[in-house]
């Protein structure tokens, strides 16, 4: 249930928003005090926020419109 949660939460996030946590994600794994637990969790995280980095791409390369030579809009 509060997996749930957080993705809900994480699909409303700004795409850029998702990179910049999936960017603090790699840093806290790259630190050498990182537990083994730890980088578990972030890993789990990190392939999270991946997908719906994804997803999010997906939904907005189908709404991007392709203008013809006849001006006339086909979607991408």
């Amino acid at each position: 249930m509060t997996l749930k949660k957080k993705d809900e939460t994480e699909s409303q996030m700004p795409l850029e928003e998702m990179f910049e946590r999936l960017e603090s994600v790699i840093e806290k794994m790259e630190t050498e005090n990182v537990s083994l637990e730890e980088s578990f969790r972030l890993y789990s995280e990190g392939m999270q926020l991946l997908k719906q980095c994804s997803e999010t791409i997906d939904t907005v390369e189908k709404k991007v419109l392709v203008l013809d030579e006849n001006g006339e809009t086909h979607e991408f």
